[in-house]
């Protein structure tokens, strides 16, 4: 699954980080690493953005950033 399909609501932990370059290396940075919890706060009413929590503070992510974030 990834960060995408999440209800608001859910607590996942990171698995994997699809994507190369720039791209990954920009979630890293935001503090999205393998093994990292994430509580998905809100989604937007279109879906973009989805907001989360990670490492105790609050992040809006892209729809297209959070499909290359795989969940479990």
């Amino acid at each position: 699954m990834t960060l995408k399909e999440m209800k608001p609501g859910a607590t996942v932990t990171v698995v994997k980080i699809s994507g190369e370059g720039a791209i990954k290396r920009r979630i890293m940075d935001m503090g999205l690493t393998k093994g990292v919890e994430v509580f998905v706060r809100k989604v937007a009413p279109l879906g973009d953005p989805v907001e989360i929590t990670v490492r105790g503070y609050e992040l809006s992510v892209r729809k297209a950033d959070a499909e290359l974030i795989e969940v479990k």
